[in-house]
């Protein structure tokens, strides 16, 4: 079985359930559902899908509880789908693992978007060997073509470090296996704050707008006219606020990711 083609649904409404299972076998998916988290946990363990699509508001527990207990296993693309609006809902979700986040109600073309966005990204196992094949090169290298690379700036002349690692201020990131270490100890990134974090070291000096990040995380290295909400703005917000936590970094007195007002993020120099 192809894991890369199946997804699973964890929704207690009907009517979703099956709306969102016709998404996704429209998009060629084989689809399992459950309708309650302890379920879905479970059957995201038998079926290792690519994708899981997860609603908060579950009968036993709920999904921000279902998205630990799934990342303890599985790499899968995290989807959340909820009726709630708050920011620190999206803000938790987030931080429990959660690759993206989608309000109710929202429109299947909406979902079949992001999920073909995940889709275009690399997904690796937790040895750091890719578990799927992904369906065009790794954003990771596209990036080394076209911006300007940090490397130069920082260790480009440090012979003694590995191919695809970049070094800035303690902090080690490696594109080959997708890890970063600030000084010395392994931080626990999600995809999508990786994604964020090498897309910023990438640019050097160069400010990354949060439109930027947005296309970055869907695959799109550049502007193909897709459309951008202030949610997948604010979404980017998270992240990085996310990313910022995990890095020990101060966004007053930063020391590697500076906030610049109204416009984006770049790196301290």
């Amino acid at each position: 079985m192809d894991n890369s083609r199946v997804a699973v649904i964890v929704e207690d409404d009907q009517d979703i359930r099956e709306l969102i299972s016709v998404i996704l076998s429209q998009s060629g998916f084989e689809v399992h559902a459950a309708g309650t988290g302890a379920e879905g946990v479970e059957m995201v363990r038998d079926n290792n899908p690519a994708i899981v699509t997860l609603d908060l508001g579950l009968p036993d527990i709920d999904g921000f509880e279902v998205a630990r207990r799934v990342r303890l296993f599985s790499d899968a693309y995290i989807i959340m789908l909820t009726g709630r609006a708050d920011e620190m809902d999206t803000l938790l979700g987030l931080e429990t693992g959660a690759d993206d986040y989608l309000t109710k109600p929202f429109r299947p073309r909406e979902l079949r978007a992001r999920i073909s966005a995940m889709m275009r990204r690399p997904r690796f196992a937790g040895d750091g060997s890719p578990a799927v094949a992904a369906e065009r090169a790794p954003v990771a290298e596209e990036a080394s073509e076209s911006e300007p690379s940090s490397q130069s700036l920082d260790a480009a002349s440090n012979d003694s470090q590995l191919p695809g690692t970049q070094e800035l201020n303690g902090l080690l990131l490696n594109s080959g296996d997708r890890t970063a270490e600030v000084d010395g100890a392994e931080l626990e990134l999600t995809r999508t704050e990786f994604d964020i974090l090498h897309a910023l070291v990438d640019s050097g000096r160069q400010v990354r707008t949060k439109s930027d990040l947005v296309r970055r995380i869907r695959g799109e290295e550049y502007d193909v006219g897709t459309y951008i909400s202030d949610a997948d703005e604010r979404t980017i917000e998270v992240h990085v606020a996310n990313l910022r936590r995990k890095l020990g970094d101060n966004p007053r007195e930063p020391r590697w990711i500076k906030t610049v007002r109204g416009v984006g993020y770049r790196l301290v120099h």
